[in-house]
């Protein structure tokens, strides 16, 4: 085979492909080769090491949630019909496996009140990239003007894609918690002559609290004159989006929860063109790493952009209901220039535990968890900022979390509440790098923490607090 292509040698092979200043230059610093028998113990002795939510009392959110997983999900998932398959994605998928898609998306177009959804993308973050590239696609433009409150996960995503097509990030800060409608409104620009691409936010936002996203949506539209004024006002009050759709503004993108759409007005009806997010809360675990899905929600002005794949309904030949691929955007079906994803992965096996979570809750019952979700997470927002040492990070309404500021280290609080077996939530300034966000936890609520755990947590953290203040206080009198 080298002498086919030329080459005397792998490495003359690897010399002439790899350039000089990206070569490591020396052998890998790897450990000698063990036995299976002690690799295994080593790789168990370092599982020991981990502590699953099933192991401590956990109050973790900032995208991924604790929620009960019924038995029903495991069960479907783990048929060989679907678990098998690692991504389905031939035109000769059988139709079981078509059926699945196009349900999912049927309950993603309900969920969202938008009309199209494809079947899935490959988790929350992209999901977002992959939506701001199908705005770039659509406008041509090629600045982004996002919200403080995406996730910061999303906004490094989002910036690394946008670098690789050569885009802007424009971020506009938070007032109160909020997206600060004035400067949102500023960044953006006036409507027919904005230059903006897209303009995206978060639903509720990184730090728990519920935005307008009408008002968001509107705004980004910035109306020219009274008449386009009217338009826009109009079209935010009945949903019907659009502006974006026909070139006058920008492509407006929420990013969100899927769990609080039981219970918030669903994107499509508040002016949003496009809704992603990630759907581990639906059906999926907490497992450390993933696997979990993105889901991908827009109008059908959209459609022939969208990325990953369609399913479509049908009837053959002799009149039976049937399910096609209707539509493939990726770079292995059309040419690369054209595509509009180059992730491959559609994780429609975890989306299937989506529908199946969904279908499970029905119409009712995911309004019926929203309300416990509100009431605890009420609840929980009054005990904790009861406590001496901590106080809201924001008065806004919240779903499922909120933040809070506390007068001691955030790591040392959580460091004592973890020996205690609870684990209170997620350092703010540690996942956003945010000066403002110092003494920032973010507090998570699902129906698996009952009332008495929210208690305990009070109870923890409220020690740790004190323990914290008085071990600095002490310092600082150099006791």
């Amino acid at each position: 085979m080298l002498a086919a292509i030329g080459v005397s040698s792998v490495a003359e092979l690897f010399d002439r492909q790899i350039p000089e200043g990206v070569r490591l230059g020396r052998r890998l610093e790897l450990p000698a080769g063990l036995p299976e028998q002690e690799v295994y113990a080593h790789l168990r002795d370092l599982a020991a090491r981990n502590v699953s939510a099933e192991e401590e009392l956990c109050f973790l959110g900032a995208g991924m949630y604790d929620h009960y997983v019924p038995a029903l999900i495991d069960m479907l998932m783990e048929r060989s019909e679907f678990l098998t398959p690692y991504t389905p994605y031939q035109p000769e998928v059988s139709q079981g496996g078509l059926q699945v898609m196009f349900e999912y998306q049927t309950a993603v177009c309900e969920l969202t009140g938008l009309p199209v959804s494809n079947a899935s993308v490959y988790e929350g973050p992209s999901a977002v990239a992959s939506a701001a590239y199908m705005a770039r696609l659509h406008n041509g433009r090629r600045r982004f003007v996002v919200s403080a409150g995406l996730h910061p996960h999303t906004l490094a995503t989002l910036r690394t894609y946008a670098h690789g097509f050569g885009g802007e990030v424009v971020e506009v800060p938070l007032l109160d918690g909020l997206t600060d409608l004035d400067a949102w409104g500023a960044a953006i620009g006036v409507g027919g002559t904005s230059e903006t691409c897209a303009a995206i936010f978060a639903q509720p936002n990184f730090y728990g609290a519920v935005e307008d996203a009408a008002a968001l949506s509107a705004a980004a539209r910035a109306p020219a004159g009274p008449a386009e004024a009217d338009q826009v006002r109009n079209e935010a009050a009945v949903g019907a989006g659009g502006v974006a759709a026909d070139g006058r503004g920008p492509v407006v993108i929420a990013q969100v929860d899927p769990i609080t759409l039981g219970i918030l007005a669903p994107p499509g009806e508040c002016g949003v063109d496009v809704a992603v997010g990630e759907g581990q809360s639906l059906g999926n675990r907490l497992d450390f790493g993933g696997p979990s899905f993105g889901f991908f929600a827009a109008r059908e002005a959209y459609l022939r952009r969208m990325p990953g794949r369609i399913a479509g309904e049908t009837v053959d030949v002799d009149g039976r209901r049937g399910f096609v691929l209707t539509l493939q955007t990726r770079e292995q079906h059309i040419r690369r220039e054209k595509a509009t994803s180059n992730i491959c992965t559609a994780q429609a096996l975890n989306a299937l535990g989506g529908v199946v979570y969904l279908a499970w809750l029905g119409r009712q019952g995911i309004v019926e968890l929203g309300e416990l979700l509100l009431a605890r997470t009420h609840y929980a927002r009054e005990v904790l900022t009861a406590l001496e040492g901590v106080e809201a990070a924001h008065v806004q309404p919240v779903v499922r979390e909120f933040a809070v500021r506390l007068d001691a280290d955030v790591a040392a609080v959580r460091a004592r509440c973890a020996a205690q077996g609870v684990n209170p939530g997620a350092d703010l300034h540690a996942l956003t790098g945010r000066e403002e966000d110092c003494g920032g936890l973010l507090v998570a609520i699902t129906e698996r923490r009952s009332r008495a755990d929210i208690d305990r947590l009070a109870e923890v953290l409220g020690e740790a607090v004190a323990a914290e203040r008085s071990t600095l206080g002490r310092q600082a009198v150099g006791v």
